[in-house]
């Protein structure tokens, strides 16, 4: 049953060195607050998750936080590269990180195996990419098959099964139901495919109402709750915050140097716990 505890409690008990984590959000409700928490607690050699790992895994990533990154595609959305990534790829800055790359379908479909239970999902797909050719990490976790009915040749993706998830929500109630809405990706499945999770929501309320569309996550599926109002920004939360696109602008600048990344984790990271 779902704990309701403050952020840094959350994470704390959740988030392990060397963990799998999967942190997601698409365009919006992106868990920013809690991203920044576990560089706040200097978490190493963790596993990163995600299928659009944009800003939110950029700073992770350049915090040293990374040892690995399993996804299937990365950018500033609306702007252009992640300055962190690239130099960790290029220049093993902080740290060398492992790549393992894949499909958007073969990524949720991997959630789905997991949330279900399963070994592996079934798919059209990634036949005649470098993905399946090349010899890369993501071969480990991908197999042709052949369909046992109508002899159709496959592609089998291995269960994505993370130590621990972490989304954000619009809200859950005292009992540690969570309720969100609007675009919703895959953090139904990444919750329950997880071994623990994390949600921050912008409020808890007595009550929730129901909102077309809505996904309910029962308190049985979810670990704990933290309070932390704005928690997606700079991404948004539909019917309580915008997106704030000068922030990915400005992140482009932030983030090319080293040292101006450097200053940005001391004055809005670290200085956070300070304070």
């Amino acid at each position: 049953m779902a704990e309701i505890v403050s952020l840094a409690e959350a994470i704390a008990d959740a988030v392990h060195d060397g963990d799998t984590v999967a942190m997601e959000g698409f365009t919006h409700l992106i868990p920013h607050a809690a991203g920044r928490e576990v560089i706040r607690q200097r978490r190493r050699d963790l596993t990163l998750v995600r299928m659009t790992p944009d800003v939110i895994y950029d700073q992770l990533i350049g915090a040293g936080c990374a040892r690995k990154l399993v996804f299937s595609w990365g950018g500033n959305p609306g702007v252009g590269t992640l300055h962190r990534f690239r130099d960790a790829i290029e220049h093993d800055w902080p740290v060398p990180l492992e790549l393992e790359e894949h499909s958007h379908a073969g990524m949720a479909n991997r959630y789905v195996a997991g949330a279900s239970g399963l070994p592996f999902a079934v798919l059209r797909g990634y036949s005649g990419t470098g993905l399946v050719s090349e010899p890369t990490n993501t071969r480990d976790n991908i197999a042709e098959i052949v369909c046992p009915f109508t002899g159709d040749r496959l592609t089998a993706v291995a269960a994505l099964r993370p130590d621990v998830t972490v989304i954000h929500a619009q809200r859950a109630d005292r009992k540690g139901n969570v309720q969100l809405w609007g675009i919703t990706g895959v953090q139904k499945e990444a919750v329950l495919a997880a071994a623990r999770s994390v949600v921050t929501v912008e409020e808890i309320v007595d009550e929730l109402d129901p909102r077309p569309g809505a996904i309910v996550l029962p308190a049985w599926a979810v670990g704990r709750v933290a309070l932390a109002p704005g928690g997606a920004h700079p991404s948004y939360a539909l019917d309580y915050t915008i997106r704030d696109n000068d922030f990915y602008v400005t992140w482009d600048a932030i983030s090319r140097d080293r040292e101006a990344f450097a200053r940005w984790l001391d004055e809005h990271v670290y200085a956070e716990a300070a304070s």
